[in-house]
């Protein structure tokens, strides 16, 4: 928990939350030119502080061209990208793990053959959580990160990712059922997995 913690005081410094929050929202390699633009500081203090949470463990780093120059000798040099890392960090004093007993959980289910009521319950509970006009505004309170994509919105992350590694029928579907609830009538939810991002999106054809 000490590195969790250790991550997360990283994010007390306002410029740095900015950066992070900005490059997480992109869904892509994010350079330090475009990042300092983003919060307002130049390049150098951008890139400072882009190590740094790539330091913590909150950012991963990989180098590639932003340009169109030819590939090759004389194309240019790869320059340093960022991206949000896949590890997730958690923050509980005192120490406590929910993931654990959700995953025990969800295994208990499949073994009951009860995944038709485990869905059902998520049904319910999205449904609880509507409110009519503002069901992305739920779904960006409770993690999922939305955004639009065509005639699309599409979630950036998974509430439940640790617990859908191991059990990911059980838990994508209910996660359809949670998310169909809190968009009730709004929105059609599908599931429509993407690589990194949650495997719930919405079409845009009913009125939002």
């Amino acid at each position: 928990m000490n590195d969790d913690l250790d991550a997360v005081a990283v994010l007390h410094d306002p410029v740095r939350r900015a950066l992070y929050d900005y490059v997480a929202a992109q869904g892509r390699p994010v350079g330090r030119d475009e990042a300092g633009q983003a919060a307002g500081i130049s390049r150098t203090l951008a890139a400072f502080h882009l190590d740094k949470l790539a330091e913590a463990g909150l950012l991963e780093i990989d180098f590639m061209r932003l340009t169109d120059a030819r590939p090759g000798p004389g194309g240019g040099r790869p320059a340093k990208v960022y991206r949000r890392a896949r590890t997730a960090r958690k923050v509980t004093l005192p120490e406590r793990d929910y993931e654990q007993l959700a995953g025990l959980l969800a295994e208990v289910v499949h073994d009951l053959d009860a995944d038709g009521r485990a869905i059902a319950a998520a049904g319910a509970a999205g449904r609880r959580l509507h409110r009519p006009g503002a069901w992305l505004q739920t779904l960006r309170e409770r993690g999922y990160e939305p955004y639009d994509d065509g005639d699309r919105v599409r979630l950036r992350n998974c509430p439940f990712y640790q617990v859908a590694r191991d059990q990911p029928l059980l838990v994508c579907a209910m996660n359809l059922a949670l998310c169909q609830g809190v968009a009730g009538e709004e929105a059609a939810a599908e599931l429509d997995p993407r690589p990194d991002e949650c495997c719930v999106s919405f079409s845009k054809n009913k009125n939002r």
